[in-house]
C-alpha cells in the first residue's frame, strides 16, 4: 500500500495495478521462453531484453530497454499506439539496436502500465501527462537527448512531447497520423464511417467500454486488421496473445479515456499551442500507409510541415496503418537514416 501511496493511486486503482504488477512478472518471464523470437541467432532476441516498471513521476511506467547502459550509443525512443502495446516494436527493435540503445514503454493504461486515476477532464489521460511519463522515464534512466518515434497514440504522444519538452528531443519520427486538431476540424461523414472509434470511444463511460466488452476479442481482432491491412497476417503469434491478453476491461477504459481526452482536454492544449505559435523544432520524418485511413482523407506532409518549424521529410509506403509490424525493415532502415544522417 506504501507504494500504491508513493505512486498517488487511488484506491481504487489498488486492484488494477497489482494486476499490472503480477502480469509484469510473468509476462517478462514467459517471453524468456517464447520460441518465435524476433531477432538473430547470434544476439538475443529483443524479447529477453530488461522489462519492468519504472518510476516515471505520478505513476509508473512498463519498459523495455536495450541491454546494459547507453554507454554513448544515441537514444531512440518507440511508441505504441491502439490498441497495442510495445510489441508492435519487436519486429524492427533487433536490427535498430544496432544503432541505437532503445526506450519502448507501455503507454499509462496500456499494456503493463498502470491505469491513471479517472478525473471529469481525463486529464490523467492527456498527452501533456502521458508525454512528462515519458520523460520521467528517461530522467530515471540517467537519459538526456534522445531520438523519438510514436505510431498512432504513441505519435500523438510524441508531438506533444516534442512541444512541451523541446530541449530533449533531437529528431522526430510520426507514423501514420496527422495533427489531431486537423483531423477533427476536417472531419465528415466519410472520415467518420472510416474512423468510427474516434467517436464511439469518446461517448461517455461506461457505455462503449460494456459494448466493446460484450465482444472483445471480436473487435480487437477488427481493429488489428483493419484500417488498410489486410487481417491480421502481419502480426507474429506471440505478439497477438499479447495484445489479447492486454484488452481486458481495465484496459478498455484506459484507451476510451485516452481517446475522451483527445477529443476535449488534448485539443484545449493543441489550440493553446497554435494560437502562441508554438511549433516543433527539430527535423521530422513522416511515414504513413497508402492504404490507410490517413492518406484516404489527409496530406500529412503538409499538415505537419505547418506544426514545424523544422524540416518535414515524408515516406509513404505500401502499408496499411500498423507499418512497424507490417514493413518493419523498411520502417527500421527509414528511422536509422534519417536518425543518423
Amino acid at each position: 500500500m506504501l507504494l500504491l501511496q508513493h505512486y498517488g493511486l487511488h484506491k481504487s486503482s489498488v486492484a488494477s495495478f497489482t494486476f499490472y504488477m503480477t502480469l509484469s512478472n510473468v509476462n517478462f518471464l514467459r517471453h524468456l521462453f517464447v520460441m518465435d523470437k524476433p531477432g538473430s541467432d547470434s544476439e538475443p532476441s529483443p524479447l529477453t531484453w530488461p522489462a519492468g516498471l519504472h518510476e516515471a513521476g505520478k505513476l509508473p511506467l512498463f519498459a523495455r530497454t536495450s541491454p546494459g547502459l547507453p554507454n554513448g550509443r544515441p537514444v531512440l525512443v518507440l511508441l505504441h499506439g491502439f490498441p497495442q502495446t510495445h510489441a508492435i516494436w519487436m519486429r524492427a527493435a533487433a536490427q535498430l539496436a544496432q544503432h541505437f540503445w532503445l526506450v519502448m514503454p507501455d503507454l499509462r493504461g496500456y499494456g503493463d502500465s498502470p491505469p491513471a486515476p479517472d478525473t471529469a477532464d481525463h486529464a490523467g489521460y492527456s498527452k501533456r501527462a502521458m508525454a512528462a511519463d515519458i520523460i520521467g522515464l528517461l530522467d530515471g534512466l540517467g537519459v538526456g537527448q534522445f531520438y523519438l518515434c510514436g505510431h498512432d497514440r504513441g505519435g500523438r504522444v510524441a508531438h506533444r512531447l516534442a512541444l512541451d519538452h523541446p530541449q530533449r528531443v533531437r529528431r522526430l519520427c510520426l507514423i501514420d497520423i496527422a495533427p489531431t486538431l486537423d483531423m477533427y476540424a476536417r472531419t465528415d461523414m466519410a472520415f467518420a464511417r472510416a474512423y468510427e472509434h474516434w467517436f464511439h470511444l469518446i461517448q461517455p463511460a461506461p457505455l462503449p467500454e460494456r459494448m466493446i466488452g460484450g465482444c472483445a476479442l471480436e473487435y480487437l481482432h477488427a481493429k488489428l486488421g483493419g484500417w488498410g491491412g489486410n487481417g491480421l497476417g502481419h502480426i507474429e503469434p506471440w505478439a497477438l496473445a499479447e495484445y489479447e491478453r492486454c484488452f481486458t476491461p481495465a484496459h478498455i477504459h484506459a484507451m476510451c479515456e485516452d481517446y475522451r481526452a483527445s477529443a476535449e482536454i488534448d485539443l484545449e492544449h493543441d489550440r493553446a499551442s497554435r494560437a502562441a505559435d508554438q511549433r516543433i523544432g527539430c527535423d521530422t520524418l513522416v511515414v504513413w500507409g497508402s492504404r490507410g485511413v490517413v492518406h484516404r482523407f489527409f496530406d500529412p506532409p503538409a499538415l505537419w510541415q505547418a506544426q514545424c518549424s523544422g524540416q518535414v521529410e515524408p515516406l509513404l509506403l505500401d502499408a496499411g496503418h500498423y507499418l512497424p509490424e507490417e514493413c518493419p525493415g523498411v520502417v527500421a532502415e527509414a528511422l536509422v537514416r534519417f536518425m543518423t544522417d
